[in-house]
Parts: C-alpha cells; structure tokens; sequence
C-alpha cells in the first residue's frame, strides 16, 4: 500500500512539471481595435493596455486602423482623394478577431469594410467576447448588427427611431420610448457610480458606490436594449448643464448570440481612467466577456469610497 501512494505521489508531481497548465490558468489573449475616434485614442489605448495586463489575467495585441479624413470641412475632391488613398490600406487591414478571447473597441470612424464587418458579426455571435469602451458607442449608427451588439449607443444621428433610452428608476430598469436624440454630456466633473446589480461577477464583492474620477457622464443613449443589463448608473444632476436628472446607465452587459458584452460608458481620457474602481471593473468586465466568469480579485472598499478619487496612475514611460 506504502508503495502504491509512493507511485501515486510520484505521478503527481512529475504531472505537475510537465504537463501543461489548464486553460483557466493561461492568461486570456484581447485585441484592441483603434485608430479613429472623436476622442484621443492615441493616449486612452496604452492606458486600456496597461490596465488589462496589469491585472495579470491578459496578453493584450493592437489592431489599428488606416487613418480618418483630416479634421475640418473637407471638399467633395479631398474627400474622394482620401478614400482613394486609403483604399490600398483598407483592403490590407483583416484582424484576425478569432485568435483572440475578447476584443476592445477603442474606434469611431470610417465604416469597417464588408468583410470585417461580417467576419466580426460572426465572432460575437459564436460566442466571442467584445467590450465596449466609453465614446466606440458613437460608432456605427448605421449597422444594426453593431448596434444589438452595444445595447444602447449615443450621437451619429441617433434617435426614437433607433431604440428607447435605458432609465432606472425606483429600484429597476425602465425602457423610455421618449422621442429625441441620443447622446448628451454636460462638463466633465467627478460623480459617484452606483452598483444596481450586486450578484453579477463582475460587480459581486464590490462597494456599492464610488467616487469616479473627472470625466464626461454619457446620458441619452439610445438603442434596441435587446438582452440587456444595467450593471451599474451614475446620477445626470439637473444643476449642471445637460443634466438630465436621471439615474444614466454606466456600466451594462448585453447578449448577442453567443457572445458577452460589456459595455462600459466611462473613460473619456487618461484623466479618467486613474481610479481603481474604473480599472477593476473594466478588467474584471474584459474578463466576464472572455469567459462568462470573473476570478479577478475585487479591491477593498477603502479602495473605492465614494468621497474621494482613489488613484492607480500608469507609470511614466522611462
């Protein structure tokens, strides 16, 4: 019996050198698509980068695109010169979205080309993972596959036609099929995010609510809302400008087929992006997308109070 245990212990450990470690132990592989944004994508993607891989759970890859029209009024000619200068580039840019766990959308520009397009549609709906960052919500108001995919997006001509407006109100989700555009913000300023949905992984075990750093508190998004949840709000003051006075969803999951989406309004800048409870919920969502589970550790409430931005800032490159 003594030796049967010796052979067993044996086997155990020369498994453990040598064999290789299950996939819940490899780190998740994500790409971030960018590019072309209204917004400074050129500092928010290193940022996006570093929280991810910080966190020791992700590989992170870059997909960017060919560059948008030069900013300002541009003639008919200058348009039609940029297309045809970019239409080499284009053709050339195929992201591989399959070799990856999850993809972070980091772009608003210029339409995908029909090929990306449906190799991206694809890859959601078979259960690949998306998330979707602060202003990639203005993309695409045109493509109604995207538009299922992101729940509820903002500007780009939005309006009733394009879906309700998401509210909560007295302790639950209401769809408000009020008419007028979607997407608003008044002036960037700190507001604290409230948790609505305490059971989900990605916002189990974490405080309640917390203080976020500077940043624009999107409102008025609108959109199909199918198989959506609201994760968490943050408060449109009605003192301030284009305060709507209500409780705006911040952070939402959506189902697309078999894919997860996360869905995260916050992070207009590096400015934003500095407190621990944007980074730990935007890691542990990448995650959720990924696998549908979060084994990122939640950070301790001193760590996100809500009467002050606690800071984790991205190290100065040397």
């Amino acid at each position: 019996m003594k030796t049967l245990r010796t052979f067993l212990t044996l086997g155990l450990i020369l498994c453990t050198l040598a064999c290789p470690p299950s996939r819940a132990a490899e780190k998740l592989k994500a790409l971030i698509v960018d590019g072309q944004n209204n917004h400074s994508w050129e500092t928010t993607t290193p940022v996006l980068k570093w929280i991810l891989e910080e966190s020791g759970r992700f590989t992170v890859d870059v997909s960017t695109t060919p560059p948008g029209p030069p900013k300002g009024r541009l003639s008919a000619e200058q348009k039609a010169e940029h297309e045809k200068a970019n239409a080499p580039r284009w053709a050339k840019w195929r992201p591989k979205f399959g070799d990856y766990d999850v993809v972070v959308t980091n772009y608003t520009g210029d339409r995908w080309p029909d090929e990306v397009r449906a190799a991206f549609e694809l890859y959601v709906r078979n259960g690949g993972g998306l998330v979707i960052f602060h202003a990639a919500n203005n993309a695409f108001p045109d493509w109604p596959e995207f538009n299922e995919m992101i729940g509820v997006g903002g500007w780009g001509g939005r309006n009733e036609k394009s879906g309700p407006m998401i509210r909560w109100r007295d302790g639950k989700v209401v769809r408000d099929e009020s008419p007028g555009p979607g997407g608003t913000h008044g002036p960037q300023h700190e507001f604290v995010v409230e948790i609505r949905d305490t059971e989900h992984p990605i916002t189990k075990g974490l405080p309640t609510r917390w203080l976020h750093a500077i940043d624009e508190l999107y409102s008025k998004l609108r959109g199909p809302a199918k198989n959506l949840t609201v994760l968490a709000t943050a408060y449109a003051d009605p003192s301030r400008r284009a305060g709507t006075g209500e409780h705006e969803p911040m952070l939402m999951t959506i189902a697309y087929g078999k894919g997860r989406v996360f869905h995260d309004a916050l992070g207009h800048a590096p400015a934003s992006m500095v407190d621990i409870g944007f980074q730990a919920t935007l890691a542990r969502g990448t995650e959720w997308a990924a696998t549908g589970k979060v084994t990122l550790p939640a950070p301790k409430p001193e760590e996100m109070p809500a009467d002050k931005v606690v800071k984790r800032e991205m190290p100065a490159k040397p």
